[in-house]
């Protein structure tokens, strides 16, 4: 299902959408609808209620020297190159694989709504920004952040847990502006591409009724059930879709 996000009123259409289980794409609201398939579950994590795991504490620590800022989509070439070092490790034949400098721009800067590009970079021996080594185009909801895609340096062997880090960050970040909720996109259990999503409690997933929150003693089972093929997040976004989004577009 899709819908377009335009005019003076895109934030709010979107704001409502997102509580229903829409995701963006450019200028593309967009909800999986299968005839006979429901197993694409959106998520959020309760922002205010969270408390880090003992590994998500260390993470955080390990990372607390990343200088992070917050910039206007506006896309770069350094952000370009990271996000091809990302597809090259993690997605080689993917959907986005294909993409060009251009494809990318138009993923960042082609926003009817509230977005920025949150960046983390290494710090320099001066104490300046230096190298970046992740990225998250973020949409800013009445009700929380939308993590729309999030990439980062994958091979990066002294800064392992990066993709688990920007999900920190962004937990943090909605907890600190008094906003309820972070958006992790879709979710399919089973899938062990998707299973890193069911480590942030307290965790909610959209069923016909609402959103109800995922019981601790069920989001255990699912985590110990993740850790049987545990890897790094591969995105906190939705690959398949904002790549359809892209097709849409262009058929338009």
């Amino acid at each position: 299902m899709f819908t377009e996000l335009k005019g003076p009123h895109a934030d709010a259409l979107n704001d409502a959408l997102g509580r229903i289980g829409f995701r963006r794409s450019q200028t593309v609201a967009y909800r999986p609808s299968c005839l006979d398939c429901t197993a694409c579950i959106s998520v959020r994590v309760v922002a205010g209620e969270f408390r880090p795991s003992a590994t998500q504490r260390r993470n955080l620590k390990a990372n607390s020297d990343l200088d992070i800022t917050e910039c206007r989509p506006w896309s770069t070439s350094e952000q370009y190159e990271l996000l091809r070092k990302y597809l090259s490790v993690r997605h080689p034949g993917g959907g986005m694989a294909a993409m060009d400098e251009t494809d990318f721009a138009d993923m960042v800067e082609h926003t009817p709504v509230t977005s920025t590009v949150i960046e983390y970079r290494e710090r320099r021996e001066d104490g300046t920004p230096g190298r970046l080594v992740g990225a998250c185009l973020t949409d800013r909801q009445g009700d929380g952040l939308s993590m729309i895609y999030s990439f980062y340096d994958p091979s990066h062997g002294a800064r392992e847990g990066l993709g688990n880090f920007i999900i920190l960050d962004h937990i943090r970040r909605a907890a600190n502006a008094g906003l309820p909720y972070v958006y992790l996109g879709y979710w399919v259990e089973g899938s062990a591409r998707m299973q890193y999503k069911v480590r942030y409690r307290p965790l909610e997933r959209l069923s016909r009724e609402g959103w109800e929150r995922i019981s601790d003693t069920a989001q255990d089972q699912l985590i110990a059930s993740a850790s049987k093929g545990r890897r790094e997040p591969l995105a906190s976004g939705d690959k398949d879709g904002i790549t359809v989004g892209q097709q849409y577009l262009r058929a338009k």
